[in-house]
């Protein structure tokens, strides 16, 4: 699969693929904090409060998301769950 892709443009089965693919290319390692994937987000990105009732009944039920811009669309990576509220509330991608 040719990575990145339009985020809006696949379905909910492909992108559990995508996000496969990306933490293959990622050697299981989270996009932005760079911690693996299958552990607890690092102290200091926990740290970073967030304002849960922003997000969609169900967001936090995943360990693992995949992560686009919005300002392109374009897949970008796979992050933790939190890791991607941070992005988007402190890091406005």
């Amino acid at each position: 699969m040719k990575l990145p892709v339009k985020y809006d443009d696949i379905k909910i089965s492909q992108k559990r693929m995508v996000r496969e693919a990306y933490i293959t290319e990622q050697k299981g390692l989270c996009y932005y904090c760079k911690s693996p994937l299958d552990q607890a987000v690092p102290t200091d990105i926990s740290e970073k409060k967030i304002r849960y009732e922003l997000y969609p009944s169900g967001f936090f039920n995943s360990r693992v998301h995949l992560h686009h811009s919005h300002t392109t669309g374009l897949t970008v990576g796979a992050v933790h769950c939190y890791c991607n509220a941070v992005l988007w509330e402190h890091e406005s991608e």
